[in-house]
């Protein structure tokens, strides 16, 4: 892993976009480890810290893929180590929520990352982003900004371009 270069992160093709949300106590630390490191990994994502991986709400999720990120990865304590009691395990359910949804939606489960990382472990930090940036390569943009639009001018060509006569909730009684 010593020698593991990072993807590339945009020479004029596309590169996936990533949002990471991370925790503060521990796999945000870790990333800062890996900066101060100089650990190499690609440049594709951008991180939010949040104080705990339990704060992260299903809608951030969704947010952040309707603003044209590819993936979306979660880092926390590992179990057991949570700064907050169960914030943690609190994660993994929703995470198991979320990727049934967004696999109904469309988007895709593998699109959707949840990794515990300890603030020593910056090292994995850059293993599970450079791991990432690769397989949301393969798997192409998801470009659901794009998807809407596309969708929007289906429904406006489906809809009748003939205006009702009246409004439809007009009365029909006249007053004398």
């Amino acid at each position: 892993m010593e020698n593991e270069t990072p993807p590339p992160s945009g020479n004029g093709s596309w590169s996936p976009r990533i949002i990471a949300f991370f925790c503060n106590w521990c796999t945000y630390t870790a990333a800062d480890l890996a900066g101060v490191s100089r650990m190499k990994y690609a440049a594709n994502t951008r991180t939010i810290r949040l104080m705990c991986s339990g704060r992260v709400d299903p809608q951030f999720v969704l947010e952040a893929f309707a603003r044209g990120a590819d993936g979306v990865l979660i880092g926390g304590c590992h179990p057991n180590d949570c700064h907050y009691g169960e914030g943690n395990y609190k994660m993994l359910r929703r995470f198991a929520l979320l990727q049934r949804m967004l696999q109904d939606l469309g988007i895709g489960a593998e699109r959707l990352r949840l990794e515990w990382i300890s603030a020593a472990e910056g090292e994995k930090v850059k293993s599970v982003i450079n791991d990432m940036v690769k397989k949301i390569t393969v798997l192409g943009p998801l470009d659901l900004p794009g998807k809407c639009a596309d969708w929007d001018r289906e429904v406006t060509r489906l809809e009748p371009s003939v205006a009702p006569s009246q409004p439809p909730f007009e009365s029909e009684v006249t007053h004398a």
